[in-house]
């Protein structure tokens, strides 16, 4: 786990995450995110869910793609406006590239009804063991979080190790996390509410 300066923003420490990430070789982000999988797919949050929300891996963030051939049912997000619309995909179903270049399920995918969730596999920059969360800075999933219907959801951070972090810098909107997994293995830090 690393500690980074007290005196890092969040700005300067995403640059110093996200730079850290591309450097990854191909061969060092396919084992990461193996290893990561194995520990998801092997945790009773994952093999208990019915229904899990995951991502597209985008920007060398971990793969989770090697999960989406388990027999669960998928729910991808597009960005729609400053919210997440989640949509049921499956493989061979198709995808367009959305707003800010990442893959999305088609407008027109069925919409997953929130009160069938289980699991939410969220994306991050870096993570703290308090399971705070650093993301892009769009605030998509702090908005989704904090909305009533999701409070109760089993959510999971999925970074690699070297974006574990002893301690973020925290805002009154942040919401720690249920887990962070890495490809060291699950931790899980809080019991669902």
């Amino acid at each position: 786990m690393n500690t980074p300066q007290p005196s890092l923003t969040k700005t300067k420490l995403r640059k110093s995450l996200l730079n850290t990430r591309k450097s990854l070789s191909a061969s060092e982000w396919r084992q990461k995110s193996d290893r990561l999988c194995n520990h998801l797919q092997n945790s009773p949050a994952f093999t208990q869910a019915k229904t899990i929300l995951a991502y597209f891996s985008f920007r060398q963030e971990p793969d989770l793609s090697p999960l989406f051939l388990t027999p669960h049912k998928w729910g991808f997000p597009r960005c729609v406006g400053s919210y997440l619309c989640w949509h049921i995909w499956q493989p061979g179903d198709a995808l367009h590239t959305g707003t800010y270049g990442i893959l999305e399920p088609q407008p027109d995918a069925p919409k997953i009804d929130c009160s069938e969730v289980d699991l939410i596999l969220v994306p991050a920059v870096g993570c703290d063991v308090h399971g705070y969360r650093l993301g892009y800075g769009g605030g998509y999933y702090d908005r989704m979080l904090s909305l009533p219907e999701w409070e109760s959801k089993i959510t999971i951070a999925t970074i690699f190790e070297f974006a574990l972090l002893a301690q973020l810098p925290v805002d009154s909107w942040d919401k720690p996390l249920h887990g962070v997994c890495t490809e060291s293995g699950l931790e899980m830090i809080q019991q669902k509410s």
